[in-house]
């Protein structure tokens, strides 16, 4: 019984589903689709939102209809009041009072009063009357809010065009920094390039005086150190000679004091001379 009840079911509803299409289209035929378990469930759910969707529309017409009589049941019953109490009809008024009668209704409507009562009325001008009072107050403030802005918004386009003269300048001092740069790097290359050329050239001409045989006494640095001795020597020889002159002049013995002189003077001259001999092969 129960495998029965759970075989019934989904017949039910693919039944219930293909009423619900056959009511949507109509007289126009019913798309394919792939009928299985998972599609028919869709579906099934799909009508059941579909038809408590209808019953609630249906109860909500039911209401308006109601209200609707309602209206026409109190406005048969005020037109019926005033043929009772003032042998009043809308239908006896001229064309201008009809006008004036439906401006009455209009602004009622329109202003959502109760009734066309000048009680009703009057309340809902003044709040009317608040409510644009308060909105020219609202829109003054938004003028002077926009003024500001305005103003503020000119100040910025103003700032904005300065710093974009000054990004103009600082891209054109970056360009020419640039530039200079460029052309420091490529001297620098050349730079470098020459000095790796001239070590080459120093190395080669050191490896070639050394095949030569060449004295390291005779290279540059040997003799700047000998000149810088000779230059000493010569100092430390200033003083000696001076204390010679007085001795000179005392004359104890002129031979001995002469040969002295001689001696010191042939050893100063045997100094010049190899420094300038060392000099002379150097520049050779």
């Amino acid at each position: 019984m129960a495998g029965a009840a759970a075989m019934a079911a989904p017949e039910e509803r693919e039944s219930q589903v293909a009423a619900w299409l056959k009511k949507i289209f109509g007289d126009h035929p019913i798309p394919q689709y792939e009928v299985n378990p998972r599609t028919t469930e869709i579906l099934y759910h799909l009508s059941e939102r579909n038809r408590v969707r209808d019953r609630d529309i249906c109860l909500v017409i039911e209401d308006l209809k109601q209200k609707a009589n309602e209206y026409e049941s109190e406005a048969k019953h005020l037109q019926d009041f005033l043929m009772e109490s003032v042998n009043f009809s809308p239908a006896a008024l001229s064309n201008t009072g009809s006008r004036f009668l439906n401006a009455l209704v209009d602004s009622a409507v329109a202003l959502e009063t109760k009734d066309t009562s000048l009680a009703s009325f009057i309340p809902t001008v003044n709040d009317l009357t608040s409510d644009l009072f308060h909105t020219k107050s609202k829109s003054e403030e938004i003028n002077l809010e926009l003024g500001k802005l305005g103003k503020n918004l000119t100040a910025t386009l103003v700032l904005e065009k300065c710093l974009r003269e000054d990004l103009k300048k600082a891209e054109l001092h970056l360009s020419a920094e640039r530039a200079k740069v460029d052309s420091r790097l490529q001297n620098m290359d050349f730079l470098k390039a020459k000095a790796a050329e001239f070590r080459f050239g120093i190395k080669a001409a050191q490896e070639q005086l050394l095949a030569r045989g060449m004295d390291m006494s005779l290279s540059h640095r040997s003799l700047v150190a000998l000149s810088e001795k000779l230059v000493e020597l010569k100092q430390q020889t200033l003083p000696l000679k001076k204390k010679l002159e007085s001795y000179l002049d005392l004359m104890p013995n002129p031979s001995l004091a002469q040969v002295k002189i001689e001696e010191a003077k042939r050893e100063l001259d045997a100094i010049e001379a190899e420094l300038t001999k060392k000099v002379d092969m150097m520049e050779l």
